[in-house]
């Protein structure tokens, strides 16, 4: 049975390698392992060890922290919305978002605050 956590984990590790590009086979091979494997991963069907967490997280550009952001200590399965990483529309979003200028993107976010709130 799949831990929540692993889940959560390896949805985190396909969004990032999703967001820089990367296809499976790419991060694999950076890895030294099998693009199989990161497919098991992605999915929470095999946990990651933490020394190939520290490879993933170094080939991905963030810290070993980012696979575990969302997730909450009361209910460990209730991380990041599931749906929103499925969502192609809502992940090009995000990814055309951080092509931007950091300047101009913190700009675009206070709009964003201001115009959701506003609805």
């Amino acid at each position: 049975m799949k831990h929540p956590v692993d889940v959560h984990v390896g949805k985190r590790i396909r969004h990032r390698r999703w967001m820089v590009g990367m296809t499976q086979q790419q991060l694999a091979d950076s890895v030294g392992i099998k693009f199989q494997q990161i497919q098991k991963y992605e999915t929470g069907m095999n946990r990651v060890s933490a020394s190939r967490l520290w490879d993933i997280s170094r080939t991905l550009g963030v810290s070993i922290g980012f696979f575990f952001e969302g997730l909450s200590d009361e209910n460990p399965d209730r991380g990041v919305d599931p749906d929103l990483l499925a969502n192609k529309e809502a992940m090009e979003l995000v990814r055309a978002y951080y092509a931007i200028p950091e300047a101009q993107r913190r700009r675009l976010f206070d709009l964003a605050r201001v115009l959701s709130d506003a609805a």
